[in-house]
């Protein structure tokens, strides 16, 4: 059994991190949130310590080293911003790093990672659930079993959320790192875990609502559109209260990858504790793509630009 810290627990993710905590044998032996409604621990881990400040909360991992309750792992699920100096917090205090997505929001702090784990002698992994979703799992065993060819993709994803939204740190770019960094960086990650790495990137619109581009992989070529206006789930879901639009073409066809997501953080969870999770190299990919989706200029290219940008919005 491995003992596990936790800083993020009262956040939106961090019921999964618990769950997965659980679910593989382990425990909890402290977490960290500036906010105390967290009476979710008394469902999992009822006797943890809980800290709101992060200065007792590091002092109490060092407390516990060499004891039988030293933390093995870190997990992370706070804002974006946060993740690079929680997982220094993590490796100095003997621990690995679990971190939430995106690891960071820039690529070069990912290079300043690597340098601390062989430093530490610690490792740092994150959650790319999408490459443990059966469906993703079967697709890229059959395009590995075919000849390699230049695939053409649509994806699209509206997730929609109110006005709350912009209003906390995830509407702060320099907190979140934008759209395409906060809602969409699995994406990114499974389309270069798919098809290979990134060859050339287009933005073609990028405000509070809406990010939408052009990306060139080795083998394949996408339209990619990221929202959370609910303006853009079509209408006949709408008017059946659905709130969230995912969908992926792949060569014209459906790529059905919209169920099945709720044991994906155990699984990610199994294979870190054996060895065999996600790395700083796995990552770097997908965080440089969307760093530079947050700087490129905005262009107008009618030839590859997302069928939902040509489209009138019914509101």
């Amino acid at each position: 059994m491995k003992n596990f810290a936790m800083t993020g627990v009262a956040g939106y993710i961090a019921p999964r991190h618990l769950k997965a905590i659980k679910d593989t044998g382990n425990t909890l032996v402290a977490a960290l949130d500036p906010f105390d409604s967290v009476g979710i621990m008394d469902s999992y881990f009822p006797e943890a310590e809980f800290f709101t400040q992060p200065e007792l909360f590091e002092q109490y991992l060092y407390d516990l080293k060499g004891t039988d309750k030293q933390v093995d792992y870190v997990s992370i699920a706070t804002p974006n911003y946060l993740h690079a100096s929680h997982i220094h917090m993590a490796l100095r205090a003997g621990a690995d790093a679990i971190c939430e997505k995106p690891l960071v929001l820039n690529p070069e702090e990912i290079l300043r990672l690597k340098d601390l784990e062989a430093e530490t002698g610690r490792r740092v992994w994150t959650v790319l659930q999408l490459r443990t979703h059966e469906a993703l799992l079967k697709l890229k065993q059959q395009l590995e079993g075919q000849s390699p060819k230049v695939r053409t993709i649509d994806l699209t994803y509206v997730t929609s959320r109110g006005t709350w939204y912009h209003r906390s740190w995830k509407g702060k770019v320099e907190q979140s790192g934008g759209l395409a960094t906060n809602i969409g960086v699995h994406f990114f990650d499974m389309l270069v875990w798919l098809f290979g790495r990134v060859q050339h990137l287009e933005v073609h619109r990028r405000d509070d609502t809406v990010v939408a581009g052009y990306l060139e992989l080795e083998w394949a070529r996408v339209r990619w559109f990221l929202s959370i206006d609910v303006n853009y789930v079509p209408l006949s879901l709408r008017e059946q209260g659905r709130r969230t639009f995912r969908s992926m073409l792949l060569d014209g066809q459906e790529i059905e990858f919209s169920e099945g997501f709720t044991e994906l953080h155990t699984r990610v969870y199994e294979r870190t504790l054996a060895g065999q999770g996600f790395g700083l190299d796995d990552t770097y990919e997908a965080i440089a793509a969307v760093a530079k989706i947050r700087t490129l200029p905005v262009v107008d290219n009618q030839m590859t630009k997302h069928p939902f940008l040509l489209r009138e919005v019914i509101r």
